[in-house]
């Protein structure tokens, strides 16, 4: 590795923002996801294995070389954390563990939702969770509220996964 340039590290946000994400059928979109949520600001990305998921087998080495491209370019300082792909239920219970954070599951089916921000309590620790195209499973949805996930929507219109995923974290940012 050639270091070409020190930068100095950026103040730290005083939240920690990760995102759960059901990888969309196409690679392609997962990547740019990747890309636009580093430029953006995350500290975590956890590719999420759903009922409804279509795509269950990811190059993490290749997504960990465009997180980090994504970082350099948009002269971040800090790498965002890349996780393994994860099964719902194992992620959702691990979550319950932590309680410092705040909890979403973001969905489409439920008109009653209430827009993440206004349920965001600014400077706290969030995980949000972001379903497959075709929506979280009813029992997903269920077994995340059993787990103290809070229900969002993120607007009015019907979202692509990743789409969905880069409005959770600019409504989080906005919000801070």
């Amino acid at each position: 590795i050639l270091i070409n340039e020190i930068l100095p590290n950026k103040i730290r946000r005083n939240f920690w923002l990760h995102l759960a994400i059901a990888p969309p059928k196409s690679i392609d979109r997962l990547e740019w996801f990747l890309e636009k949520a580093t430029e953006m600001g995350v500290d975590e990305i956890t590719p999420l294995l759903c009922q409804h998921s279509e795509r269950d087998r990811l190059r993490l080495d290749r997504l960990q070389k465009i997180v980090l491209s994504a970082m350099k370019q948009s002269l971040q300082t800090t790498l965002p954390k890349l996780n393994e792909s994860t099964d719902f239920r194992q992620l959702v219970t691990q979550e319950k563990k932590n309680n410092a954070n705040q909890k979403f599951i973001a969905y489409c089916n439920d008109e009653s939702l209430v827009h993440l921000k206004k349920q965001y309590e600014i400077a706290k620790n969030v995980t949000i969770l972001i379903g497959p195209e075709g929506d979280f499973s009813p029992q997903e949805i269920a077994f995340a509220k059993e787990h103290s996930f809070v229900g969002c929507s993120l607007g009015d219109t019907r979202l692509r996964t990743e789409t969905a995923g880069l409005v959770a974290c600019q409504t989080v940012h906005f919000c801070n």
